[in-house]
């Protein structure tokens, strides 16, 4: 674990530089801060933050020159006492431009504000769309244009929207700023237009200068366009933390919390008791111990469906209901005094009705749900099936997603098949999820797939006559493993955002804290209705 964490934290020093030191430098001469060095002076000192969508792009377009976290800074945290979300431009990473991940990202930022009714911060330094990839970027339905739509909407919704325009602001980009209740400009370095100089002389043939046809003087003192004008980066983003000072106090969520009390083990004892070894068995209850407040576990049915456990608990002092893959396998008591041995990680007929009812419970009751996956998936096999695995399953689905309280959800281990929709994956709406840096998700293990897929490719040749030695199966099972397990990596699904970044567990508690913090501002909780179950 201590290996994981310190590559973690030397990919995060990385991801600080954007795109390189010797870009970062070239920004300070012109007078501008960085995408960080803005984020962070924007921020209240000493209070905590989290970064969303972190790795976003790692490895991906290459041949492009990469695209290192996004091309963007996302990060929850706190202006003047007020919870925000702050999405920074980085004009290092191909001046800022939009790729495709770039957008999802934005989105991503954008969806956590509304959700949360979150005040949205918009730090703009961008030459919009990233051209050779137009396609992917421009004219979909998640694309570009989705962002001024939910400018739109966040504005309906009364939730405060932001803009400083602190460098580039182009083409359609130009929206997002001017859709913001407020939209500031520093001059010298800031500049927004619909068409720059160069396009401006193509298409009609006018002759003017970026600074005439759009600087901060321009849109200040002659359209209107902007605020207010500031002299430098640092003034720009006084004015905002003045802004976000004035804003007045909204209907608050009422979870429950009580004063925080520190876990019961600290957080190297998680170190050292998690193995390294994914197949290897240990007991979740041991690992919830350096998560929850001390003494405030109280297990739910704890000795029935005993490969999830299900109990509410305390995190930082707020209420939670907790529901984790038990990884020990376990002694299960059936009809007729006869016991069946299960397997840890796995979710049986048992469980998965525990589940179903215990995550009813909680929406009935206000309690966010908190998921710790570790899980191979559902039980397989004939007596699985007689038994009704499927629709005992579909009750646990069904109950989950049409959760109303706030779900976050953390994948510590393995995250397989439809263990991860049950548990609450992305596709489930969880508002935060992340990843530690020992988790594994696909579809199934490497082990498992390449021996699936090798017999596959077995059976396609064998149709064709075509017999494979010992030797050539066992290079092409290799192959097959080693391409799957660089998929199974965490850091492969904090770069599509499939989770919001690859996290120390040690900030497990924290974001938990701050992700409740933030779904108390969006006090409308609707009914909870589960629909048809199966039963």
């Amino acid at each position: 674990m201590h290996t994981l964490i310190n590559e973690l934290q030397k990919k995060r020093e990385t991801l600080l530089l954007g795109g390189g030191l010797d870009k970062i430098q070239k920004q300070r001469k012109k007078g501008k801060m960085s995408a960080w060095e803005r984020v962070i002076y924007l921020l209240d000192e000493n209070r905590p933050y989290t970064e969303i969508g972190i790795f976003a792009g790692e490895g991906q377009y290459k041949e492009h020159g990469g695209c290192p976290n996004g091309g963007v800074v996302v990060v929850m945290g706190y202006v003047k006492d007020r919870l925000c979300i702050v999405v920074s431009n980085d004009a290092t990473v191909k001046a800022g431009a939009w790729f495709p991940i770039t957008c999802k990202k934005n989105l991503r930022a954008q969806e956590i504000a509304m959700e949360n009714n979150l005040p949205i911060i918009y730090l703009v330094d961008s030459a919009g769309v990233y051209l050779p990839m137009q396609d992917e970027i421009f004219p979909d339905k998640e694309h570009f244009g989705r962002i001024f739509r939910n400018n739109a909407k966040i504005s309906a919704m009364g939730i405060p929207q932001i803009a400083a325009i602190m460098g580039s602001c182009v083409a359609g980009g130009a929206y997002l700023p001017i859709m913001s209740d407020y939209a500031l400009i520093v001059e010298g370095t800031g500049s927004v237009f619909l068409a720059g100089s160069y396009l401006v002389k193509s298409s009609i043939g006018e002759n003017i200068d970026n600074e005439t046809l759009g600087g901060a003087a321009t849109h200040s003192e002659i359209s209107g366009v902007t605020d207010n004008k500031y002299p430098n980066d640092e003034s720009c983003l006084d004015a905002i933390k003045n802004i976000v000072d004035k804003f007045g106090a909204s209907p608050k969520a009422l979870f429950s919390r009580v004063e925080s009390i520190a876990p019961e083990y600290s957080v190297d004892q998680l170190y050292n008791y998690f193995p390294e070894d994914r197949l290897k068995p240990y007991n979740m209850l041991e690992v919830l111990k350096s998560i929850v407040d001390k003494g405030s576990l109280e297990e739910y049915k704890k000795d029935y469906g005993k490969t999830l456990i299900c109990a509410l608990a305390r995190i930082d002092g707020w209420a939670v209901g907790i529901v984790a893959n038990q990884r020990e396998v376990v002694k299960a008591k059936k009809p007729g005094n006869s016991t069946e041995m299960q397997m840890g990680g796995v979710i049986y007929s048992d469980s998965a009705d525990k589940a179903a009812r215990f995550i009813m419970n909680c929406n009935q009751q206000k309690i966010p749900l908190v998921f710790f996956q570790d899980i191979s998936g559902f039980m397989v096999g004939s007596r699985a099936e007689h038994g009704g695995i499927i629709k005992d399953g579909a009750k646990m689905v069904n109950a989950m997603a049409n959760s109303v309280v706030p779900k976050f959800t953390f994948m510590v281990g393995n995250s397989y098949g439809a263990g991860n929709y049950a548990m609450c994956g992305k596709a489930y709406d969880p508002r935060l999820i992340y990843a530690w840096p020992t988790a594994k998700i696909a579809v199934m293990s490497g082990a498992s797939a390449g021996k699936t897929l090798l017999q596959i490719q077995e059976a396609t040749l064998k149709s064709k006559n075509v017999t494979l030695s010992e030797e050539e199966k066992t290079k092409l099972l290799k192959d097959i493993e080693e391409k799957y397990n660089e998929q199974l990596s965490p850091y492969y699904a904090a770069s599509r955002l499939w989770v919001d970044g690859v996290i120390d567990p040690a900030e497990t508690r924290k974001i938990i804290s701050m992700g409740i913090e933030a779904a108390t501002n969006n006090p409308n909780i609707p009914d909870y209705k589960v629909g048809v179950i199966q039963t």
